[in-house]
């Protein structure tokens, strides 16, 4: 399994980790944070890989370090639905399940920390303040489904990807600690047709509306995953969300 050893070496202290203050870990005191490290490992993954399948055991959670993972979950006959992404920071896994739920792929190369599954479901029991860092994230992520619901059913395609673009600003925004204003250059994680399948968009949607906020000069485009928005406000009239918030980042 290729990965970045460097990036891994500079990472094993949890003290400069790029999401330490963000992830389930932010709340943590030098002894808690030394009861993690006892049981830390970290994983890579390149874009395309699968990181668990749905039903199989899981004995681990963890942290995004960097990059992004999907979350699909596949029908009876076959059709496939993206439900969710893991940006850095947030959390993969359910303590108290020891299967998957969904099928979990790298959509771009993927580090993640990893705690094993029965010391960490431990560490809940004895240590609050990481047991009260999950449930935050949790009820953030159910936030975020909540309007990811009303993105899917009421927002008009090109509102889908100016959200999720936002989305991405936003979590940019908060990984380097600047408020998500100005202008703002971020990589897209995901692929045109990952993103469709993601918005419930064709593939021909997803690129001539990527078009239409570049013509626009809503965006700025340069290669294939780089996007620079010159005006992110500009970008959050354009997602149909008020400029406090919409879909938590």
């Amino acid at each position: 399994m290729p990965a970045d050893a460097a990036l891994i070496a500079s990472q094993q202290a949890c003290d400069i980790c790029p999401v330490r203050y963000r992830a389930v870990c932010a709340h943590c005191e030098a002894d808690e944070l030394g009861e993690l490290e006892s049981t830390k490992f970290y994983r890579t993954y390149q874009a395309g890989q699968v990181v668990v399948w749905a039903g199989d055991r899981m004995d681990f959670v963890g942290s995004v370090v960097s990059g992004m993972a999907g979350l699909t979950q596949q029908l009876e006959d076959g059709r496939t639905q993206m439900v969710g992404l893991l940006l850095p920071s947030d959390f993969l896994g359910r303590p108290g399940r020891a299967v998957a739920a969904y099928t979990v792929t790298a959509t771009s190369d993927l580090i993640l920390c990893c705690f094993r599954r029965k010391p960490f479901e431990s560490l809940l029991m004895a240590r609050p303040r990481i047991a009260g860092r999950l449930l935050e994230m949790t009820l953030d992520e159910l936030d975020a489904a909540r309007d990811w619901l009303l993105l899917l059913g009421r927002k008009s395609a090109r509102e889908k990807i100016a959200s999720l673009l936002v989305i991405l600003a936003r979590r940019e925004a908060a990984l380097i600690k600047r408020p998500a204003e100005g202008r703002i250059t971020i990589e897209l994680p995901l692929t045109r047709e990952a993103m469709a399948d993601y918005l419930g968009l064709t593939l021909e949607t997803v690129s001539r509306q990527m078009s239409a906020l570049k013509r626009d000069g809503v965006i700025v485009l340069e290669g294939k995953r780089r996007v620079v928005i010159p005006s992110f406000q500009d970008l959050v009239v354009e997602s149909g969300d008020d400029s406090d918030g919409g879909i938590p980042n």
